[in-house]
Parts: C-alpha cells; structure tokens; sequence
C-alpha cells in the first residue's frame, strides 16, 4: 500500500478544510511615511504605490485602510530638519510625536505602531549618536536617548514601540524608561534579528536615510550567522520584548522558523522594501502572476512562523482577500 495524498487534493472544499495555513488581514500591519506640510503625496519611484505622506494624507489613508480591514499601522516620521542626534525624534513637537496624536484622535481605533530609530532623524543616516573614532554607533550613548525617544512616542499615544536600531541592551532600556514613566502595559515589538542586508535598498529612498559614511554592518546582523540571528532574539525575550521580529523576511525564513521554535513570544516579520520592488518590476513585465505570487509569498511568512507581517503589499493583500 502507498500513500494517496491527492485524496485530499481533488475536491476544493476539501483543500480548505484540510489548509494548515491560511492569511487574514488582521495578519497585518502596514508602513506610512509622514513628513510635514499639506497635500504632499509623492510616490517613491524606486517603491511603486508606496508614498511620503503629509499629515493630513495620512488620516485620509488611515480612512482607506478601515475600508480594507487594516487597523494596523507602524509609523516613520521625515523631519524637515536633521542634525547629529535626531533631535526632532526627542520633541514632543516633531513630525512623528505630533503625527501620533493627529491619527489617534482622528483614529482612536487605528492601533499605531512606531519605529523607535534615529536613521531617518540624523544628518549622517546612522542608527545613533556616532562613535567617531571606530566608524559606528556609539551603543550605550544612543540608549541614553532611545528610553527618551520611547516616552516621546509613549506621551503621544503610542499603541506600541518597535526598535529598529539593533543596539544590545535596548530593550532591557526601554522597559525600564516606559515603566518608570507609568507605560508598564505598553508592548514593544522588538526588530530583535535585523540583518546587515541588500533588500533595504529603496527604503532608503522613502525615508530618505542613506548612510553619508560606511554602511550598518557593525551594528546589524551579518546574514551568513544562524546562531548568532536565533541568540539575538532569545535575548531580546530574556530582556523583556512582547514580541519579536526578523528583518527582512523572504531569505531568511529558515531563521524564522528557529526562532519560532526556539522561544515562546508571538513573531512578526517584516516583507522590507527590496522584496516589495522586485515583486512589483516583474508583476510590471509580466513575468508572474503577480497576485498569485503575492500571496504565496505572505503564505510563506505565515507557514515559516510568523504571526504578524509588516507589509507594502498588506492593501493589496486586504483587496485579494476581499475578493475571494
């Protein structure tokens, strides 16, 4: 006797009710780019459909976003001004301080999410305040001013904080500056094995944060190490992280699987923006069925392990689903 697996392949109800994984749009949460000004929507060329956004767009699209289901948003403020420290991510008045409060109060029920960095702040483009002398971030400096950051995000309404930094110890910091400001029930999703990777390329573009000097990989994981990838996230746990996360999803679905495995926390995964564009250039040249293929993709994510995914495509995926 051998196995007929295709019993329950010929009927499509059965197939249904035999799918071990399935995508819901409650899955995801969904990027926005805020800068200041009115009326600004400019598309990212290097990211088609993606856009900067000034305030007043951004309630409109959060309006567009409850229409698809999507509740979910993590925020990226573009200030007009950067200077050495990300300055205007530390005011109670810069973009993304003030961006939250205009979406809570016109979106009470909006769950947002904000990414606690400094790339997109400062004037070089780095993660914090900069180790002149070894080319890099000064890691326990830039902790200093992150638990700043994080009551900044915290006083404006914050749903929940994501670091984004990769600094060690970060999350041990931001625990302890939140509950000792009274934010004990504020979760932080912790960016807990983020990548030294190529797939980031036009991110850069959108929130405009290119190095002026050298590149992440001090500070970021190096792709080729499994064990040190799954060590990240086990100690981001042990520090206090309600969730964990890794960047970029699509090559490295074998390290969200480990990690899945290997500890106890819900795991997000963010579809960065290389993997987002290449989809798109070749959904442009006919070269896929573009749908299709996005969903096999956000099927990937979920069947490897992850319980959220932060995505570019999430719109798209909400329409596919609603049209099902």
């Amino acid at each position: 006797m051998f196995q007929r697996f295709r019993r329950t392949r010929l009927n499509g109800h059965l197939r249904s009710l035999v799918r071990e994984t399935n995508v819901n749009v409650t899955d995801f949460i969904y990027p926005l780019f805020v800068r200041s000004g009115e009326g600004i929507k400019t598309e990212v060329a290097s990211m088609p459909g993606v856009f900067q956004m000034s305030l007043d767009e951004i309630l409109k699209e959060c309006e567009e976003l409850k229409k698809l289901g999507l509740y979910s948003i993590i925020l990226f403020g573009i200030p007009d001004v950067k200077d050495s420290i990300g300055s205007d991510s530390l005011c109670e008045h810069g973009i993304i301080a003030s961006a939250i409060r205009a979406i809570k109060e016109a979106h009470p029920e909006m769950f947002v999410v904000t990414d606690l960095c400094f790339c997109e702040y400062t004037d070089h483009g780095h993660c914090g305040i900069i180790d002149e002398k070894n080319e890099t971030v000064n890691n326990d400096a830039t902790l200093e001013i992150s638990g700043q950051q994080a009551i900044v995000h915290a006083k404006a309404g914050a749903d929940m904080i994501a670091p984004s930094g990769m600094m060690d110890g970060i999350i041990v910091t931001l625990r302890e500056a939140l509950d000792g400001a009274g934010f004990e029930n504020l979760p932080i999703m912790s960016y807990s094995t983020k990548f030294a990777s190529g797939y980031y390329g036009p991110f850069r573009d959108v929130a405009e944060s290119t190095p002026s000097f050298g590149d992440r990989a001090s500070y970021q994981m190096d792709p080729a190490n499994r064990r040190e990838a799954i060590a990240e996230s086990i100690e981001d746990e042990a520090q206090g992280a309600d969730i964990l996360m890794v960047k970029p999803a699509l090559a490295y679905l074998d390290i969200v699987r480990e990690i899945k495995d290997a500890t106890s926390l819900p795991m997000a995964v963010y579809n960065v923006s290389g993997e987002y564009a290449m989809l798109k250039l070749a959904g442009k040249h006919d070269l896929i069925d573009y749908n299709r293929v996005v969903m096999e993709t956000m099927m990937s994510f979920k069947r490897a392990g992850a319980d959220i995914i932060i995505s570019y495509h999430a719109k798209e995926v909400a329409k596919i689903l609603l049209n099902k």
